[in-house]
């Protein structure tokens, strides 16, 4: 997930330097909302690993 947004920043990056700037715009708004559901992905499963592991640890 983090690599598509990766590739959109790089498309953004690539289409600002040709002057194609609403194209730019799209792919930057795309890769941050990318970014942010791997980001919440991430932080859900670093909370239940927690939960796990704390009812694993407490029998």
């Amino acid at each position: 997930m983090l690599k598509i947004a990766f590739i959109c920043l790089l498309i953004a990056l690539l289409a600002w330097l040709l002057g194609f700037t609403s194209v730019a715009i799209i792919a930057a708004g795309i890769a941050k909302i990318i970014f942010f559901i791997a980001l919440l992905f991430a932080f859900l499963f670093f909370i239940l690993a927690f939960l796990v592991g704390r009812k694993l640890l407490n029998n």
